[in-house]
């Protein structure tokens, strides 16, 4: 039929695009859509996939954005991999038990990057996140001295945390969820972290544990942790308080094993009962995907661990969470069988040289002053010269934003909240030319900035990526 012979007969040709074109109810668009409620009918899945695919164009790209710490890309192979496996719900362990296995296998090669006591009989689990993995760990520390401790809980003693100010916001809501009272040690001068001395000044007969951070997400500095277990040892010695140590090692669980394989910070330290690491940070699979182990079966209270029955078998599981995708458990293994130890020592080298190598190029343009320099987490922060009058870092964050990059700007937290610094996170696919090409636009962008008269922008209208 030809186009005139279809408009004669009521028809429209039949190659115009309905969504771009015209409104045919055959294609299921004839108005825009509500956004607020469910629209009265159903729409053709090809119109409503090309609908929302437009509105998520607004969205900025994965890849220049240097202010988060999840994965941005896999590999061709893991991503299918992780749409086949998207329908597996992994707690169905009896109904899916490869998938099951998957985990299992995982738990060890990861008590083996630890330096488990047993890494064979690594005890551990999956989770959505650090975020659930801390609040595991937290829930384990405060079942340990409750147990300790029973006359004087009875009695309304209230136990307390203690950490850094750069922790993550986790910690607070664990705190806040679970009736703990966090004791929070505030930067000083150029610590940036916790450290050894004002942890243990913390610390008395009501502290649950102390969290450690390997891999700040302010500056991606490591805490001095085999000097925190010392500085406990010591306070141990004194009063005769057992202080358990947590490892938050969101992002350095997955690189100073392969980089710095001699730091001591695991379970090496016998005062670490437990560490936690993002497997969607430098485990390098898609969000989310955490995991948590304990040192040995004393670290993890037993009657914390409920038994499930009504899937098919007896399910053992300490999770806050139940039903989701075991898609981010298999692309873990597949990660781990790909690269092998010394494909993950390459990577995680290949991020800390884009990392060092960018820093000193942003030095190099004589405006900036460096406060980490990626030599520890392939991530550095850096602030504006004190000559530097005309912008701040929050001009320079909007500026490159114009660029397509996302660099956060943000203050750092009490007592420093005079310093406001941007940061860069390297990940896996952000390569030496794109780093380049970020120190050449953000020298571009200089002589604009100079011209201003004074900054324009201040933390109330920049938008904060830290959290």
């Amino acid at each position: 039929m030809t186009p005139q012979e279809g408009r004669r007969a009521g028809q429209r040709p039949v190659w115009v695009n309905p969504l771009f074109g015209v409104t045919d109810p055959a294609s299921g668009i004839t108005s825009v859509p509500p956004r607020s409620r469910l629209p009265e009918g159903p729409t053709a899945p090809a119109s409503v996939s090309r609908l929302i695919r437009d509105e998520l164009m607004l969205d900025g790209n994965p890849r220049l954005n240097l202010a988060t710490f999840v994965s941005t890309w896999m590999e061709p192979e893991a991503h299918a991999l992780m749409g086949d496996m998207a329908d597996r719900n992994l707690i169905d362990r009896d109904e899916y038990p490869a998938t099951a296995e998957l985990e299992q296998r995982c738990i060890p090669m990861i008590g083996h990057l630890w330096n488990a006591p047993d890494p064979d009989s690594s005890i551990g689990t999956s989770t959505v996140g650090s975020s659930e993995a801390c609040m595991l760990g937290g829930m384990a520390l405060k079942r340990r001295w409750m147990r300790r401790n029973a006359g004087r809980y009875a009695a309304g003693a209230r136990p307390n945390l203690v950490m850094g100010v750069n922790t993550q916001v986790c910690w607070q809501k664990f705190c806040n969820y679970w009736e703990v009272e966090p004791r929070t040690v505030p930067m000083e001068g150029d610590r940036f972290h916790l450290g050894a001395e004002e942890a243990a000044g913390q610390c008395d007969e009501n502290t649950i544990g102390v969290v450690t951070v390997l891999g700040s997400t302010m500056d991606g500095s490591y805490e001095p942790i085999a000097g925190i277990c010392a500085a406990l040892d010591a306070l141990e010695e004194r009063t005769g308080w057992s202080v358990p140590v947590h490892v938050d090692a969101a992002s350095g669980g997955m690189i100073a094993p392969f980089l710095e394989p001699d730091l001591v910070w695991d379970f090496r330290l016998p005062r670490v009962a437990s560490i936690n690491v993002s497997g969607h940070k430098y485990g390098m699979v898609y969000p989310g995907l955490g995991w948590i182990l304990w040192r040995d079966r004393d670290a993890l209270p037993g009657d914390l661990v409920e038994h499930v029955d009504y899937l098919g078998g007896d399910v053992a599981t300490f999770t806050l969470n139940f039903s989701r995708s075991g898609s981010q458990v298999v692309a873990q293994y597949y990660n781990f069988l790909r690269l092998g130890y010394e494909g993950f020592r390459e990577v995680q080298g290949a991020l800390r040289r884009v990392a060092t190598h960018l820093a000193e190029r942003i030095e190099g343009l004589g405006c900036f002053r460096l406060l980490t320099r990626g030599d520890q987490l392939p991530v550095f922060a850096f602030t504006t010269g004190d000559d530097v009058t005309r912008f701040n870092v929050y001009d320079v964050s909007r500026r490159l934003r114009e660029w397509g990059w996302l660099v956060p700007a943000y203050p750092f937290p009490p007592n420093r909240d005079d310093l406001h610094v941007l940061r860069v996170v390297c990940r896996n696919g952000f390569s030496l030319d794109l780093a380049d090409r970020l120190a050449d636009d953000l020298h571009s962008l200089l002589p604009w900035l100079h011209r201003q008269p004074a900054p324009m922008f201040g933390p109330d209208a920049a938008t904060s990526f830290h959290h």
